[in-house]
């Protein structure tokens, strides 16, 4: 072979090989990129997750002292039958 045919063949190889990894580099940006936004949807979830489980949690509590509420006025108002001379 000549110098031009091996110079011709190198070019070709050369070429070929940074198709190759312009390609791969363009897919890893691409996974790189849904990687990222798959975890900031993940993210958002979750927040939005502990904002839902930190607001039932109020109104968890805001019913139990209801209902403390209601088992105090029950017995007041069982003490105030039996006074009165009823059966609770």
């Amino acid at each position: 072979m000549d110098a031009a045919t091996i110079g011709a063949v190198l070019a070709l190889v050369g070429v070929l090989s940074g198709s190759a990894v312009a390609y791969l580099g363009k897919r890893g940006e691409n996974a790189t990129a849904r990687f990222n936004s798959v975890t900031d949807q993940v993210q958002e979830e979750l927040a939005r997750a502990k904002t839902e489980r930190d607001t039932a949690r109020a109104e968890l509590a805001v019913l139990q002292q209801q209902r403390k509420d209601d088992l105090i006025e029950i017995a007041r108002l069982q003490i105030k039958v039996i006074q009165l001379g009823g059966e609770p």
